[in-house]
């Protein structure tokens, strides 16, 4: 057909939309039967005779050796879809459809942006109390250990191309840290520079991620309302909302981008070589397309940096070495070179190799064990797919070849104990680290029993976890009767990651990345179950022939689709679609607000936080006179503003529990010896002993009463109901007179937190008709009958002050 003809008929299909109110539905409905059969009668389709002759009439079908067919498939598809109709030689349309180029219509753009700022939404639901107080405060513990790199890099470095800072740091999530620091030094390089980062970083990542989300759902299943449903799904996937909120700088929102790469990646290769290969084409025509090798480098340097994000890298090249063999037997069941067919991704996986271990070698990235996993996974996966292609020619049973893989896997793990024993020993000690250690919720399975099995994957995936798990058994059963080599790539992750899972709940946020693309193909099925919506293109039946794809070359690209445009309900099948939208995601709704704000500071912390800093600025404590103590868990938060020391938090692991259930206070002011200038205390819900630090100071502010003498060195900077904050200080030593063998009461009220606060003691006074006692308060205090004035250059200073001089 010559451009006039397609053009004629792109101006009469949107004559007939116009004309007609039902148009977009008759279109369908042709285009629907159009796509199952070359040529096909009157009595095919659901429509009148009047407006069946209308589109003869007007050209949008035409007739063909006595039957009918659609005159220009994909020009009609186009102008449903509202796309520009682009009128290039077959070659070229091929290759446009096989580009990362965004082809949809006005509707689903509109719909996907949507579904992107619900995402970011989310994630921003603690907005007030990431930004209080005039401090960006980032929600738990660790994201301060990143804060803390990226501000040093940035106090060493003199601009974004000062790679020198980088190198033999000793980091296990080197690239991690170099991405951080080198978008602050973009933004400037100042504390602002970095606020902004923490701040931002985790929202424009997930951003990013549910765009590759939504890329490979639509590359797999030629259904943007698929893609759509996918990114709402992952955008309040509960367990990823947390990892990746406003603030939440970590290591977690740099392993999700690039597994999401990696994914995409992986994925169009295996749709663009199935596409090539269904179209009549052969291996040669992908390898020979300059996108193929594009999206290759792209592939190898996710690989690269993914592996240098973080401490448990290796863990997600397993999946990858698992995809490799499942593909070799994919492919020599169907009779393809797998050698061939998969070049590109050992090329990428050899580039990944070569700058992974150059980055060990010349900067000392990472652990070399793990710098060198895929050049591990590059020489089994050449093995792999050498043997695909023996078996592939000599046609022998699959089951063989899947126990060949399985002994070279094993070889390898030998050779490895063998030849590098010092790498076997950290890659068992990272396996302890990352499986065996005990005290973090997040090291609990996803299907503990304290959730009665069931809830867990509720509670931290929603719904769409058991949408997807359907989905998934969905997935094994096409992958065995036909080659989908890019549905496979999406089970095999989704059933590892489903695995780590099961093991340690942390794996739940990498597993809401593929989960989302089968559980937003399983929502969509849902509502195609009820007649709400069309049914997805991947539940129509076998996959669209050849000659389909042939004519209708936008089934064969995510930049086009099968289907026309998202279709909106009206009237009742609206309420009905909000209700099973709202029953898929209303449990993700309920969760993800609480759970955000477990893991984010509430405004007494802060405030605690503020009085902190105050004191330490304006008696001009430095690091570690100004060490703050408190919980572990909340430890890097306060030293991070107070000090800069955010890098770890032992000292607190270690001795903050014995110092708050002792009993002696005032002991282990002897004990800190200057490591420490300031203590917070926090609110326990069980009781506590009358005469333990967490009474004498939570509840008593340092006084004296319950059989407890008061304390000497902690004044009280800010108390709550739920968080106290002291000053560890030397305090100012009272001498008083008074009559042997007897007891002076002491008193004082000063102001906290616009609070009074009453501190009493009783002095003993000796057989010499002296007595001596330290308080930690200024102001004046009525000692007995008289009167002493205490001011704070004495409590800092340890002064001595004579009451009745």
């Amino acid at each position: 057909m010559t451009d006039d003809d397609s053009s004629a008929v792109a101006d009469a299909t949107t004559a007939f939309l116009e004309d007609h109110e039902d148009g977009e539905r008759v279109l369908e409905a042709v285009l629907e039967v159009d796509v199952d059969a070359e040529t096909w009668t009157f009595d095919d389709v659901a429509l009148d005779s009047g407006t069946f002759g209308e589109l003869v009439s007007r050209g949008i079908v035409e007739k063909h050796d006595g039957e009918y067919r659609v005159a220009d498939e994909p020009v009609v598809q186009a102008v449903l879809a509202g796309d520009e109709i682009v009128t290039e030689s077959t070659d070229a349309q091929d290759e446009r459809s096989f580009s990362f180029k965004y082809d949809i219509d006005a509707r689903a753009l509109s719909a996907l942006l949507g579904a992107l700022a619900v995402v970011a939404a989310a994630r921003m639901l603690v907005y007030n109390r990431v930004f209080q107080r005039g401090y960006v405060v980032s929600p738990g513990n660790d994201p301060y250990f990143f804060r803390y790199w990226m501000e040093r890099l940035l106090a060493k470095s003199s601009g974004p191309t000062d790679y020198g800072v980088l190198v033999d740091t000793g980091w296990t999530r080197p690239s991690s840290h170099a991405t951080n620091w080198f978008l602050a030094e973009l933004l400037g390089g100042d504390q602002w520079a970095a606020d902004i980062v923490a701040a931002w970083l985790p929202i424009v990542a997930s951003v990013a991620l549910a765009a590759l989300i939504y890329k490979l759902t639509v590359l797999l299943t030629r259904d943007v309302r698929v893609g759509i449903a996918s990114v709402l799904l992952f955008a309040v996937t509960p367990t990823h909302v947390v990892y990746t909120e406003l603030g939440f700088i970590d290591h977690q929102l740099h392993q999700y981008f690039w597994l999401g790469v990696t994914l995409l990646t992986l994925g169009w290769l295996a749709v663009d070589l199935q596409h090539r290969l269904e179209t009549g084409g052969v291996v040669s025509d992908h390898l020979r397309s300059p996108a193929t090798w594009v999206v290759a480098c792209t592939f190898g340097i996710s690989v690269a940096v993914g592996t240098h994000a973080w401490g448990g890298s290796p863990l997600l090249l397993l999946p990858l070495a698992g995809y490799i063999a499942l593909r070799a037997a994919m492919d020599a069941r169907e009779g393809v070179p797998s050698l061939q067919a998969n070049l590109p991704l050992l090329a990428g996986l050899a580039l990944g190799a070569v700058i992974s271990i150059t980055l060990n070698v010349r900067w000392g990235w990472h652990e070399t064990f793990v710098s060198a996993t895929p050049a591990m996974v590059l020489a089994g996966g050449t093995v792999v797919f050498t043997l695909g292609e023996l078996w592939r020619r000599r046609e022998v049973h699959l089951g063989g070849l899947v126990a060949v893989e399985a002994v070279v896997a094993a070889i390898g793990l030998f050779a490895f104990r063998r030849l590098r024993p010092e790498d076997w020993a950290a890659a068992q000690q990272r396996i302890d680290d990352l499986f065996f250690r005990e005290g973090a919720s997040e090291t609990m399975s996803l299907f503990a029993t304290e959730y009665a099995v069931f809830f867990g994957p509720l509670y931290q995936l929603g719904v769409g976890f058991y949408l997807g798990l359907v989905v998934l058994g969905w997935v094994v059963w096409l992958v065995y009767r036909r080659y989908e080599p890019g549905w496979l790539l999406v089970g095999t992750y989704t059933g590892y990651l489903l695995v780590l899972a099961g093991i340690q709940v942390r794996f739940a946020s990498q597993l809401a990345i593929p989960l989302a693309i089968l559980g937003g193909l399983g929502f969509v099925y849902v509502l195609s179950a009820v007649d709400l919506a069309r049914r997805p293109v991947p539940f129509r039946g076998d996959s669209p022939s050849p000659a389909d794809r042939a004519r209708a070359p936008s089934l064969a690209s995510d930049g086009g689709r099968s289907e026309p445009s998202i279709a909106l309900p009206d009237g009742r099948a609206a309420v009905y679609v909000v209700g099973i939208f709202l029953l898929v995601f209303g449990m993700s709704l309920i969760y993800v607000p609480g759970l955000t704000s477990d893991v984010a500071y509430d405004d007494s912390q802060v405030a605690a936080l503020e009085a902190i800093d105050d004191h330490a600025g304006s008696v001009e404590r430095e690091y570690p006179s100004n060490y703050v103590l408190s919980e572990w868990g909340d430890n890097r938060m306060y030293n991070h503003f107070v000090n800069g020391e955010s890098q770890g938090y032992g000292y607190a692991q270690s001795n903050y529990v014995d110092f708050v259930t002792g009993s002696d206070p005032d002991g282990w002011y002897d004990r800190f010896d200057g490591r420490v200038g300031y203590v917070v205390l926090t609110d326990v819900e069980r009781d506590v002993p009358a005469d333990s630090t967490q009474a004498q100071l939570f509840e008593r502010y340092g006084s004296a009463g319950n059989e407890t003498d008061g304390v000497a060195h902690y004044q009280a900077l800010f108390v709550d109901d739920d968080v106290a904050a002291f000053a560890v200080v030397p305090g100012a030593t009272l001498d008083v007179s008074g009559e042997a063998g007897s007891s002076v009461p002491l008193e004082t009220t000063v102001s906290v937190s616009d609070e009074s606060i009453t501190y009493e003691r009783d002095v003993a006074i000796g057989d010499d008709g002296q007595g001596t006692v330290t308080v930690p308060y200024a102001g004046e205090y009525a000692v007995g009958n008289q009167t002493v004035t205490v001011s704070e250059d004495d409590v800092l200073n340890g002064q001595s002050v004579s009451v009745g001089d």
